[in-house]
């Protein structure tokens, strides 16, 4: 049966995560105790599906439009599925250990799994756990494939960027601590690729070329146009951290408060007088709600709301001529389709 016509995969995505947690939780590798798989039953479910699956859901989207006009198979739906699941893996094995790292309390508005009184430290475990059941799911599905070893290739590469971008992030945090003036554009970009762009953007459509037996070293420019958006995206999370509206965005931005090397502050620090940036110094970094405001007010005074609308105007019609450079109309497609989910959002 074809699977062009369905719109919304989501409810057959979200059927498949039971399917693979089934076959983790049966993984013939390891003789499981009663205590051990519920331990894993209750960790996958608090820590995996509980996000808003868009990176998952991208692979099958992409997939779908690089055959556009092509019919696909069940089986090629459920493997598309499969890798989007992988990517979720990996996004939950970032996230456990990134607020362990970060000491933060909350995560898709629910207390951190290592909060949890009887977990705890174990979370380092379970973070492995997780980096590893991805090599199971896909040596369970891929195996046979043409592509499974340029697969495996990919996630240990992006799971390598991701960790050196996270590296670098908590480095220049902590030098930032002593010295804002280390937060400057270049090394921001740099985080941001490495640590957000590759997993979230480039990732997914890696995927998605792989299975539709495309070789990844002929598109090189297809990861620099993700790479951009990437940035673009994480540009614009830091604007809303500080402006959106903690009502449509979900949670209440703490940039300020936690130190971060953000856009806004970067921005700021470039344009900011002698006494903005005494104001900035005194007042980033602190929790108190006065010194917050504080920093808002200087970014005001800076018009960075104004810096970032013009940035995501000219960031926009940058990435729509790269994207119109390409000669394949399908991966034109994808990549405007991406753009579009992203562009001018709210949350």
């Amino acid at each position: 049966m074809a699977s062009n016509g369905i719109v919304d995969v989501r409810p057959k995505f979200e059927k498949i995560y039971s399917e693979l947690k089934a076959q983790i939780l049966a993984d013939p590798a390891f003789d499981y105790t009663e205590d051990a798989r519920q331990w894993v039953n209750k960790m996958l479910d608090y820590t995996v599906p509980g996000g808003k699956l868009n990176r998952g859901l991208s692979v099958i989207d992409s997939y779908r439009l690089l055959k556009a006009g092509e019919e696909i198979s069940e089986d090629e739906v459920f493997l598309g599925c499969v890798l989007g699941w992988c990517i979720e893996w990996l996004q939950a094995y970032f996230l456990i250990l990134d607020d362990i790292m970060d000491g933060s309390h909350t995560r898709r508005g629910q207390p951190c799994w290592f909060r949890l009184p009887k977990v705890g430290l174990i979370a380092v475990n379970d973070g492995i756990l997780l980096r590893n059941h991805i090599c199971r799911i896909l040596k369970m599905h891929f195996r046979t494939k043409p592509y499974y070893v340029d697969l495996l290739d990919l996630f240990n590469e992006v799971e390598f960027q991701t960790a050196s971008g996270q590296l670098l992030d908590l480095i220049t945090t902590h030098e930032g601590a002593t010295d804002l003036s280390k937060y400057k554009m270049p090394t921001y970009v740099r985080i941001v690729q490495y640590k957000t762009a590759y997993y979230s953007f480039y990732l997914p459509v890696a995927c998605a070329l792989l299975m539709a037996g495309e070789n990844l070293d002929n598109h090189v420019d297809v990861k620099n146009i993700l790479v951009q958006m990437g940035t673009y995206f994480q540009v614009q999370d830091d604007y809303l951290d500080c402006f959106g509206d903690p009502e449509v965005i979900g949670k209440i931005g703490t940039d300020i408060e936690d130190f971060k090397c953000s856009w806004l502050v970067v921005q700021a620090l470039e344009r900011a007088n002698e006494s903005q940036l005494h104001r900035l110094d005194a007042n980033y970094g602190k929790t108190d709600p006065s010194c917050v405001a504080e920093v808002k007010a200087v970014y005001r005074d800076l018009g960075i709301q104004d810096v970032f609308l013009e940035y995501e105007r000219t960031s926009y019609k940058e990435l729509i001529s790269s994207i119109e450079a390409q000669e394949n109309e399908s991966l034109q497609l994808v990549l405007k389709s991406f753009l579009g989910k992203i562009y001018k959002r709210q949350k």
